[in-house]
């Protein structure tokens, strides 16, 4: 394992800083498959424990896992001409089956719409047949240019839910749902103060109609979108002639909806959470929560620490280092791994009735004493789930800006990191501007935010609070 000192300051290189976070917490390594990363034991760890909670909250709402496959045929995703535009420079084609050339081009699924649709319109035949709730955990395939762990690979883990109703209104209820869940999620697990809010028409999903978005901010001020929720109407179910008949006897095309997120949030728990002396996690999502590190080779403080592990609540998942390496090591190994409570105990310790406890959020060093240690240990690991949420929170808020003019909005961009938040007309004209300008874009649009005034940048009539940003 890597030392602390090979990972590069933030502020001297931050890029370099997040791939020495990746590569010293062990977390991923690079593959001879160029543009594909390789998820270490522990990064896949910490994927599990997100899939796992969402999981969770996906099925008590209804949602069922299905599989689909990897391939399309061309001649499939070409149905919705829309969609297939928006993904076309970073399909994957697969021409040749063994020595033999395919008669039909296959890509490798950059997203799974026509997929579903093609099975829906085969099972669904009656209003007894909705809604349809299914959710996939695969991977996906996209070709991109540029990569960086989690962030941008050209093969992504991720979930995708595509979901089928009756009406309008149960589609569009099922796309804000899905939103929240995952702002919830990103809050409450990730410790992530995400900003919520719909996508611009240019920025949309391909083939949405409306496209909700999960944004956060990582501490150089850049934005990551973190998840969305897609509503679809009847554009994919026109397009595949997906009819059911309903109660009336007529019949009636459904409504549809997708939503998904990535490893990518990985990413965005590094970004946010870490600091120079490496990986830094919230309890919630952590593989090891509890690190205990005997001090010598006492029986007696291994019993200790077996009795204190029986105790502790079945959630809490904890970890003896019994590896010959020196307690210097494996101090600093549980600190570059961010392990959020590290318990050090030796014999001295035990006569004193007492332990060390070294939190990952601040580094602080406190004698804990026995007495009740289970219940110190939850109180502390809740605490610093609270405590990094905060952290983020007034960091995030830090660099929250606002502008009413088109002058004030280009000082702050060469001013001041962050997002600004703006008074929009709604056209695409003064959206690009902006991005031709400075290269931020549109984050998103906040639905319960009214505008107060004009457009900063032309000057017409506000119809939209929005966000810009730079991003990853």
């Amino acid at each position: 394992m890597a030392v602390v000192n090979e990972i590069t300051n933030r502020n001297v290189d931050f890029a370099k800083w997040y791939t020495d976070i990746c590569r010293v917490a062990e977390l991923v390594d690079y593959s001879s498959v160029k543009g594909s990363m390789i998820i270490k034991p522990y990064g896949y760890a910490i994927w599990e424990n997100i899939q796992k909670n969402l999981d969770k909250m996906f099925k008590e709402l209804g949602h069922v896992n299905v599989q689909m496959p990897m391939f399309i045929p061309e001649s499939l995703l070409n149905i919705e001409k829309d969609h297939i535009e928006g993904f076309a420079p970073e399909v994957a084609w697969v021409t040749m089956g063994g020595n033999t050339p395919l008669e039909e081009r296959y890509c490798v699924r950059p997203t799974s719409e026509t997929l579903f649709c093609d099975h829906y319109k085969k099972i669904i035949k009656s209003y007894r047949d909705l809604p349809k709730l299914y959710n996939q955990w695969c991977t996906i395939v996209r070709w991109e240019k540029t990569t960086r762990p989690f962030l941008r690979s050209r093969e992504i883990l991720w979930q995708e839910g595509h979901t089928m109703h009756q009406t309008e209104e149960e589609a569009r209820n099922e796309t804000l749902t899905m939103w929240h869940v995952y702002e919830k999620f990103q809050k409450e697990y990730l410790a992530l103060p995400v900003i919520i809010g719909k996508k611009t028409e240019k920025e949309k999903f391909a083939g949405a109609e409306e496209t909700y978005t999960i944004e956060a901010m990582m501490q150089d001020g850049v934005a990551l979108q973190n998840g969305t929720s897609h509503y679809f109407g009847q554009k994919f179910a026109k397009a595949f002639n997906i009819t059911f008949l309903d109660q009336d006897n007529t019949l009636k095309t459904p409504y549809q909806t997708s939503w998904g997120v990535t490893t990518r949030m990985i990413g965005g728990l590094i970004m946010t959470h870490s600091d120079d002396n490496g990986l830094v996690l919230p309890p919630k999502i952590a593989p090891i929560q509890v690190m205990f590190i005997p001090i010598g080779k006492d029986e007696a403080v291994l019993t200790k620490i077996k009795e204190i592990q029986n105790k502790l609540s079945s959630n809490i998942t904890t970890k003896i280092d019994l590896s010959d390496k020196s307690p210097g090591y494996k101090f600093a190994e549980a600190e570059v791994k961010g392990i959020p409570l590290r318990i050090d105990i030796g014999s001295r310790d035990l006569e004193n009735n007492t332990v060390t406890f070294v939190r990952r959020d601040t580094l602080e060093k406190s004698i804990v004493s026995l007495e009740n240690i289970e219940k110190t240990i939850e109180e502390t690991l809740e605490n610093i789930q609270s405590n990094l949420y905060n952290i983020a929170e007034k960091r995030r808020n830090s660099m929250l800006h606002s502008a009413a003019n088109y002058e004030e909005f280009k000082q702050i961009t060469e001013t001041l990191p962050g997002f600004i938040k703006i008074n929009w007309c709604g056209n695409i004209e003064c959206e690009e501007k902006i991005k031709d300008d400075s290269g931020y874009k549109s984050r998103c649009i906040l639905i319960d935010e009214k505008t107060d005034g004009v457009c900063a940048v032309c000057g017409k009539e506000g119809k939209h609070k929005i966000y810009f940003g730079k991003q990853y």
